[in-house]
């Protein structure tokens, strides 16, 4: 890993909890600013600013939005541009993920999933695209692995992420040179929160190359280096999944 980041200005969305708080607390580790979102997590999206300020006061702000909420977009967008005086980082990691069967799946749930994985990070480049572009900035989409060749039962999700994916292609050529797009698809890293059979788990593992399951961590520290490292890296989707997609 490469020095630490100097006072870079970052807005996660979906940062209270999962991989979006571990993205946080690694970038806030290495001298960042953290503007933490969140919309349902409250307590959990609390907490953690308040312990990021506990290690340097005034470094993480939080506000709370409906990432479906077009206004709303706008407003993280104020926030997070007002908040330091400008934007570094835009990291796309709020997700909504739920599985939608074709013969049950509802125009509200094609919404939210695509609102969430793909329309709010669109607008939020957007509005933060001036600053992006004033600062040298980058984003950062977390994507899926499913992206390429999708879920079962899972079809909007996939659908969404497959459309993030392309935008992450889409955006690194129109927002070149100034700001460098990139994303991070991560594979087996955390299970779903029900309760999940164990012989299911087994079957998923037996498909990874490393047989087991990564950890939030590596999904944070691979974002870091896109922040950090990679000033020549744009267009990029890195598979963080323990060689899961050399057995699709």
């Amino acid at each position: 890993m490469g020095e630490s980041i100097v006072q870079k200005n970052v807005l996660i969305t979906g940062a209270g909890r999962r991989v979006g708080a571990a993205c946080a607390r690694l970038l806030h580790n290495e001298g960042c600013n953290i503007l933490v979102h969140y919309r349902n997590s409250k307590d959990d999206a609390h907490s953690l600013t308040e312990k990021l300020n506990k290690k340097r006061s005034g470094s993480a702000k939080i506000i709370q939005a409906d990432l479906l909420d077009i206004q709303a977009l706008q407003k993280v967008a104020d926030a997070a541009i007002a908040a330091w005086g400008g934007v570094d980082v835009l990291l796309n990691n709020a997700s909504s993920f739920y599985p939608t069967p074709m013969n049950k799946v509802t125009e509200q749930q094609w919404d939210e999933l695509l609102g969430s994985n793909l329309k709010a990070p669109f607008f939020l480049a957007k509005s933060l695209m001036p600053t992006l572009k004033q600062r040298n900035g980058c984003i950062i989409n977390i994507t899926d692995i499913h992206a390429e060749r999708g879920l079962e039962f899972f079809p909007v999700y996939s659908i969404a992420k497959a459309g993030l994916s392309a935008m992450t292609k889409i955006l690194a050529k129109e927002l070149a040179p100034q700001i460098r797009v990139n994303a991070v698809a991560p594979g087996a890293i955390l299970w779903p929160e029900d309760d999940f059979p164990e012989a299911e788990k087994a079957i998923i593992l037996e498909r990874i190359a490393l047989q087991r399951k990564g950890e939030i961590h590596d999904i944070a520290k691979t974002v870091h280096f896109l922040v950090q490292d990679a000033d020549y890296i744009t267009g990029q989707i890195i598979s963080v999944d323990g060689g899961r997609t050399l057995f699709c």
